[in-house]
């Protein structure tokens, strides 16, 4: 699980490189994003995207101070399902 730094003022797009080591004969076909918490003020996700290896989720705000999960589900072409997790802290900066 990766550790990023924030601004809360920013919006920046952060990836899962799911073919690096974990696709082996496989790609995606769905991708999911959700935060984690949930609540006023905090990072939202603002959109997404994905290809056959990797997936993108673009974020912003969030209240100093605090961390959040970026949490990414995704199910291959051959019918797996996994997640993977970012830890964003956000800071000014």
């Amino acid at each position: 699980m990766a550790l990023v730094l924030k601004d809360p003022g920013s919006a920046l797009d952060y990836s899962v490189d799911w073919g690096l080591r974990y696709l082996t004969d496989d790609v995606l076909a769905e991708s999911s994003w959700s935060v984690v918490p949930v609540e006023s003020g905090g990072v939202t996700i603002d959109g997404s995207r994905f290809d056959e290896l990797s997936a993108t989720v673009n974020v912003s705000g969030g209240v100093p101070g605090k961390v959040y999960r970026l949490l990414n589900q995704i199910t291959t072409s051959q019918g797996r399902h996994d997640s993977r997790s970012i830890l964003v802290r956000v800071e000014v900066r």
